[in-house]
């Protein structure tokens, strides 16, 4: 019975607008490329726009997560979705203008592209999209604020499930919708249409939950004004400074207890999955000779099994296994994984991404779940923001890295994401050993 806890009306809104958001974002996957070699671009432009979402996601998550802190978690959800349907809306428009050549190039750097009218304007799309992409962060600071330490593993890993399944289901759809006489133009109508529900949902279904906004009533152009306006509760007492969320900088953050070496486990994690992501499609479709259709089928295998693990079996396992403990076997599974995907056959892959899914499954709800932790309800969005940034940023650097690591030591690439999740192992078990010392201290200190 724990598994339907996914529909308690305190978090399945949230959950409903993660989902949303990620089959939304999910539906672009498959398609993308296809669209960008058709308006004049290469492999290396494809690369190019791949990480500018991310690059212009970490500068705009921590913005977004600190206005959440003053401004309330829903006010901020609202204006992301608001901007990533009006990035949808210049995709379309992208479709319809006139393909005018700006400028070519021919080299071994960068390949044979064509640099057209359309292709700037899908640029300004996921530029504009990856400023206001900081609903991930905002969405995970939502439910710290209205998850106690009793369910937050179990709120987290339903979280990740309903990510699962926006990935899952998104790249299924887009395949089907792309083969209609609309051709790639569907999906994105679709993903267009997706945002204005996620906007509806979140301005009808989603109460605020930062316990330190005052809700200043809902959205609407009389209200425009009234709907950015601040109004704080007496929610902390004793220093003011703890409630301040104003001068949440990144430097402040980073001098909580055990923000760096969390940090730190974000910023690997998030390298090590990227080395996957960059190596995968190139070793699937060059040495393991899969389809596209081979590819999809796998990826959608790996994600299945994590809504299974995010969702009935962390709900059930939630409040009997700790979070260090989920994160330690998560880690010790995806490095194994990575390991393994050295290996060329098909059927230790299958084994690897089972590995991959069940790590992930555990690892990844539990490590947000202790982060969220960390900190008041009043820097939560600067916490997330700032270790949202610090994935967008691996993600860049190892994007980019895993291609040219590919090209050089092929499957060997995935040996050093083992690597990285064998150095997450062991910054886990530093923040162990720091929390336990800190708690010995604490029992010490209260019994003198």
């Amino acid at each position: 019975m724990q598994f339907f806890s996914f529909f308690n009306k305190n978090i399945f809104p949230i959950l409903l607008v993660n989902f949303i958001g990620i089959l939304g974002y999910s539906i672009v996957i498959p398609i993308l490329i296809f669209i960008v070699t058709d308006l004049g671009g290469n492999g290396f432009i494809y690369g190019i726009l791949g990480a500018t979402y991310p690059f212009f996601q970490l500068i705009g998550a921590p913005i977004l997560g600190k206005l959440s802190d003053r401004l309330g978690r829903k006010k901020v959800l609202i204006v992301s979705q608001a901007g990533t349907f009006i990035a949808w809306s210049l995709f379309l428009i992208a479709f319809i203008l006139p393909e005018t050549k700006l400028w070519s190039s021919d080299s071994e750097l960068t390949g044979s592209y064509i640099m057209t009218l359309p292709l700037i304007l899908i640029f300004v799309a996921r530029i504009f999209d990856g400023f206001t992409g900081g609903n991930v962060s905002v969405a995970n600071a939502y439910l710290s604020d209205v998850s106690t330490d009793k369910d937050r593993d179990k709120n987290f890993g339903m979280m990740g499930a309903s990510t699962s399944l926006g990935f899952v289901l998104g790249p299924a759809v887009a395949g089907l919708l792309a083969s209609t006489f609309l051709g790639e133009a569907l999906p994105i109508i679709l993903a267009a249409f997706i945002s204005l529900i996620a906007i509806f949902v979140i301005s009808t279904k989603l109460p605020e939950s930062n316990p330190c906004v005052v809700d200043t009533g809902s959205v609407g152009l009389k209200s425009f004004r009234r709907f950015f306006q601040v109004e704080h509760k007496e929610c902390y007492g004793g220093s003011t400074s703890e409630g301040d969320n104003s001068s949440n900088t990144f430097w402040k953050i980073l001098k909580l207890d055990d923000i760096p070496l969390l940090y730190a486990i974000y910023f690997f994690t998030f390298l090590g999955f990227s080395l996957f992501y960059a190596g995968l499609p190139i070793y699937a479709s060059t040495i393991l000779n899969w389809s596209s259709i081979e590819l999809g089928i796998f990826l959608a295998y790996s994600s299945v099994i994590m809504i299974l693990v995010q969702g009935p079996l962390l709900s059930f396992l939630s409040g009997k296994v700790s979070s260090n403990t989920f994160i330690v076997i998560g880690t010790f599974l995806l490095a194994t994984s990575f390991y393994l995907l050295s290996v060329s056959n098909v059927y230790i892959m299958y084994l690897a991404v089972t590995l991959l899914s069940l790590g992930n499954g555990l690892m990844w709800p539990s490590f947000l779940s202790l982060l969220s932790k960390t900190g008041n309800h009043q820097m939560q969005g600067a916490i997330q923001g700032y270790g949202n940034s610090m994935g967008s940023f691996a993600s860049i650097f190892g994007l980019v890295l895993g291609g040219i690591l590919f090209e050089s030591i092929q499957v060997a690439v995935f040996k050093i994401g083992a690597a990285m999740f064998f150095i997450i192992l062991l910054l886990v078990f530093l923040h162990h050993y720091r929390s336990q010392n800190r708690s010995k201290m604490s029992i010490a200190r209260t019994g003198s």
